[in-house]
């Protein structure tokens, strides 16, 4: 494809499409690189589901809430360390979580040190200690082989190299349960009939593998389990999560690299064949309407895979076109910002808790700590998500939306009264968010918040691959392994990047 007239053709090294996480991080570490790099964004803001947005005096994070990778060795301290950028300043949470089941008083806590984590499960889950052993063995395996930055799943004689470098005896044994689930481990282990940790494993997981126990993949789940505990651990950003955006904008700007505000992408066109140069053209239209076109070697797309189909056209191949639509929805979510005097507060509350609720669904809470730069000093901020099927919510007629919206955010308001034993009316703010508000925020499919559940089919060797079967397109985000969050799609973008620069002959380290 040629420039239209009257638009600019700006020719660079690579296009990253998405300023979200896994976009800042991929286009940083390939500016690092010494390459041209533009990001496109269509918000004004970078950040994506780990953004923040405010309201009179109160900040809230929009999406994602807390981050991992920040310890020692961990993938946003390599990445940091990698780019000479100060991370964002972050306290550890502890307890990580704090879940109440259904009917009960007393919560399960997610302690950050492992030896008071496994007397809590002890406590609670008499019985059970065999599955968290072997959930254990399994996260140590996992943990071994993904520190080794492998290819997942390969799709060149480079990346099965990569791949098969990072496997040891111990990822061959653990191997053998890649089509498993973590409910086979529960049955392995001779605690399928404990109804009560199934339910508590089918809360945790829907957290980050879309799925509950009897479909999330047992290697991933083992290792999602062990996330609120050290050496890993989970972190709570001073100021909001707009920080862990801050700072990558920061490597990026040091490294030469270019950030594009307010352009949303429309198009991906591929080279033509036999026309030189090969490039792909990336077109869009800028904050007020103005057409952009740039051409680039190489584009790394960040969006929702199920975006591809409107963004390449005829040109995505027909394999990947049906393989996209055999893939169930990811989710999408209701969140509640919400913001309350902190004297309501149960003392010695931890900052993120889960309750089991019916309606509208189970609760996500988080909640800022004093002086962590979101409220006013002796209030607080008040957050809870709830999944929700998001394609629904935007094919409803105005009164019926109103109508569901209102009764979603009642619903939820009484979750969190019981939760946090609060008076009647205790929010100064209060306000929902649906899917088609993140539609709006994000400009992702219906809105979608989550990526592909991380069912066995979906999971590693058995996922989509980063390397895409257009030649110079490239994927990452929370559809590519090792899945959503913060770590898993900038893990997801250093693995895009690394076979991007090895197309060039050219190599990418992160140290240890």
């Amino acid at each position: 494809m040629t420039p239209e007239a009257g638009l600019t053709a700006d020719a660079c090294d690579a296009v990253v499409v998405g300023g979200g996480i896994a976009g800042l991080t991929a286009a940083a570490l390939l500016a690092e690189a010494g390459l041209t790099v533009e990001l496109l964004e269509a918000h004004h803001q970078s950040g994506g589901c780990a953004g923040t947005f405010r309201r009179g005096p109160y900040t809230f994070d929009v999406g994602a809430t807390q981050v991992a990778g920040l310890e020692p060795g961990g993938i946003h301290e390599r990445l940091f360390r990698h780019l000479g950028v100060e991370p964002p300043a972050a306290s550890p949470l502890d307890p990580g979580c704090s879940v109440l089941l259904a009917g009960e008083t007393t919560p399960i806590q997610l302690w950050r040190d492992p030896q008071r984590w496994a007397q809590e499960r002890q406590r609670q889950f008499p019985g059970s200690e065999r599955f968290w052993r072997l959930c254990g063995a399994l996260h140590q395996s996992n943990w071994a082989f993904n520190q080794r930055d492998p290819i997942l799943p390969p799709r060149s004689p480079w990346d099965l190299a990569t791949a098969l470098g990072a496997l040891g005896p111990a990822q061959l044994a653990s191997g053998l349960l890649s089509g498993a689930t973590v409910f086979d481990l529960l049955r392995l282990t001779g605690c399928g009939g404990d109804q009560r940790l199934r339910r508590f494993l089918d809360l945790q997981l829907r957290l980050y593998s879309q799925e509950p126990a009897e479909r999330t993949a047992a290697l991933y789940g083992a290792t999602v389990l062990a996330m609120a505990q050290e050496p890993l651990g989970l972190w709570h950003l001073q100021g909001s999560m707009q920080s862990l955006s801050t700072a990558l904008e920061r490597g990026l700007a040091q490294a030469g690299g270019g950030l594009k505000l307010g352009h949303r992408v429309k198009r991906l066109s591929p080279p033509v064949p036999g026309l030189a140069p090969e490039l792909w053209v990336v077109e869009g239209h800028a904050r007020g309407g103005a057409p952009f076109q740039i051409a680039a070697h190489d584009v790394i797309c960040t969006a929702p895979v199920q975006a591809l189909p409107e963004l390449l056209g005829e040109a995505l191949p027909q394999q990947l076109r049906r393989r996209l639509a055999g893939f169930d929805d990811p989710s999408g979510a209701l969140v509640f910002y919400g913001a309350i005097d902190r004297d309501l507060l149960p003392a010695e509350h931890p900052l993120h808790l889960q309750l089991d609720w019916g309606d509208p669904g189970p609760l996500f809470v988080s909640i800022s700590a004093e002086g962590d730069g979101r409220a006013p000093a002796g209030q607080a901020t008040v957050i809870a998500s709830v999944f929700s099927p998001a394609r629904p919510w935007c094919a409803l007629e105005e009164p019926a939306y109103q109508e569901r919206k209102r009764a979603a955010q009642q619903g939820i308001e009484a979750g969190l009264i019981q939760l946090l034993h609060l008076p009647p009316e205790p929010f100064r703010h209060g306000e929902l968010a649906t899917p088609r508000g993140f539609l709006h925020w994000t400009g992702r499919p219906f809105g979608f918040v989550g990526g592909l559940g991380q069912a066995p089919s979906r999971f590693g060797p058995f996922g989509l691959a980063s390397r895409s079967p257009l030649a110079g397109l490239w994927l990452c985000g929370d559809s590519i392994f090792p899945g959503e969050g913060t770590a898993g799609v900038s893990q997801s973008a250093l693995m895009a990047c690394r076979q991007l620069l090895a197309s060039r002959g050219r190599s990418l380290t992160l140290a240890r």
